[in-house]
C-alpha cells in the first residue's frame, strides 16, 4: 500500500452481506473499510472522510452507482476517490459505460480476494507481491 497510514475504502453495496464479505477481505488486505447501503449514503460519506478507494455496486435503490460516480466526479473531480466498480453487469457497453463515466476499474460479481487483490493492484493501492 502507499502511504504509512492504512489505506481507507468505503464499500457501497444495498447487499448488508455483500458489503460484510467485501469488508473482510479487505481488512485482511491491509484495509480501513466504511460501509454505504446506496449512493446517496456514499456521497455523504465521501463529504465528511473522503476514503481513497470506493468499491462501488452498480444496481441499488435511493442512487445506484452510476449516478453516484458521476455525482461524485462532478464534485471531486476525476481522480478521487478512486472508483472500482462492482456489479453483475456484463455487458461491454455497460463497462464502457462507467469507464466513460470515471471508474478506474471494473469488478464482476461474484468476487474473491484474489479478484479484488488485482483489481487494487492495477488501480495502485496495493503492491503486487508477485513482481
Amino acid at each position: 500500500m502507499t502511504g504509512e497510514s492504512p489505506a481507507t475504502c468505503l464499500v457501497v453495496d444495498d447487499s448488508r452481506t455483500v458489503r460484510k464479505a467485501a469488508r473482510r477481505i479487505l481488512e485482511k488486505l491491509g484495509f480501513t473499510v466504511a460501509e454505504a447501503g446506496d449512493g446517496a449514503e456514499a456521497l455523504t460519506a465521501c463529504r465528511s472522510s473522503m476514503p481513497q478507494v470506493v468499491l462501488l455496486d452498480w444496481n441499488m435503490p435511493v442512487m445506484d452507482g452510476l449516478e453516484f460516480l458521476r455525482a461524485a466526479r462532478a464534485e471531486f473531480g476525476p481522480d478521487h476517490p478512486i472508483v472500482v466498480l462492482c456489479t453483475t453487469e456484463a455487458a461491454m457497453e455497460k463497462i464502457v459505460e462507467a469507464l466513460g463515466a470515471g471508474a478506474q476499474e471494473y469488478v464482476m460479481k461474484p468476487f474473491d480476494e484474489g479478484i479484488l487483490r488485482d483489481k487494487f493492484v492495477q488501480v495502485g493501492l496495493l503492491r503486487d507481491e508477485a513482481a
